[in-house]
């Protein structure tokens, strides 16, 4: 198996400026690597089944999956070193990718103390947010022992300030320098990205100089706190589409599973999101 060269933990050409952002478009649909190339973000367990692989034309992210694995099951069933092969081959068949999420504990209510949220089930770690934290950032160091050439990205987890703040501590003391990281994921903001509770986490953390990423960002989120950060994903066009009639020649019952949707949504999110800001959310021609 071809192994990625060791390089400078930064990011390849057309990786976001001090002025600018990247917005990846999320997307379970893997085949949309070889149809267009503006960003796009994709979880790690939508490469496990491939037999044919598209090359991709653009950036492209991997999400660890964390979310529906803590929420469907509790804890962490892939191993480390096992989602450490899952990236190298990844990197093998589609090409070199912007970075990685690190296999990190949400510190969601819903995930910690289970139940149903929303019409889903949580089924609970029944753990203490410090505890997830102090597994997130074991996570990260051993991915990075384990794979110290690939970009894995660490991640921050807290539901208050003063809980992100110990997460940073608990790197420093592990002798990780979140400045110095490319990406620095920003956990268990997605459904607090538009209140002000959400808001002053994203700047808490951005006055770190971190290089944040945003998970599940949607308008409101972007138009309060993009200039904050440094890349963003949004799965929120799915959504958009269930909810409305297909496209003028579309024959599906919606576009919720469409690109030709997806990239017209990308596009009005961005011309939409303030330019006072000073908010770019760069495609590769324009990185």
């Amino acid at each position: 198996m071809t192994q990625p060269s060791i390089l400078p933990r930064a990011l390849p050409a057309g990786a976001p400026t001090a002025n600018g952002m990247r917005f990846y478009l999320t997307t379970h649909k893997r085949h949309w690597l070889r149809l267009t190339d503006v960003p796009l973000f994709l979880k790690s367990e939508h490469f496990d089944r491939a037999r044919k692989w598209d090359e991709a034309q653009g950036p492209y992210a991997i999400d660890s999956g964390g979310f529906m694995e803590l929420k469907n099951k509790g804890t962490w069933t892939r191993p480390p070193r096992k989602y450490v092969d899952d990236l190298r081959r990844i990197w093998e068949h589609v090409g070199p990718y912007d970075w990685a999420a690190q296999q990190d504990w949400m510190c969601e209510d819903a995930i910690i103390h289970g139940g149903t949220f929303g019409g889903q089930h949580f089924v609970g770690t029944n753990l203490s947010i410090a505890e997830h934290q102090r597994r997130t950032v074991a996570n990260f160091l051993e991915l990075r022992s384990l794979a110290p050439d690939l970009r894995i990205a660490p991640v921050l987890q807290g539901r208050s300030i003063p809980e992100y703040e110990r997460c940073v501590e608990l790197y420093e003391k592990a002798g990780v320098d979140l400045r110095r990281e490319p990406v620095v994921g920003l956990g268990s903001v997605c459904r607090l990205q538009s209140t002000r509770e959400g808001a002053a986490i994203v700047t808490a953390m951005a006055a770190h100089g971190f290089k944040l990423h945003g998970f599940g960002f949607k308008i409101l989120g972007l138009e309060r706190v993009g200039h904050l950060l440094a890349s963003a994903d949004s799965a929120a066009w799915s959504s958009h589409a269930r909810r409305r009639p297909p496209l003028r020649g579309h024959t599906h019952k919606n576009c919720a599973n469409c690109i030709d949707y997806a990239l017209l949504w990308r596009k009005r999110v961005i011309r939409s999101t303030p330019t006072h800001r000073q908010t770019l959310l760069t495609d590769r021609s324009a990185a």
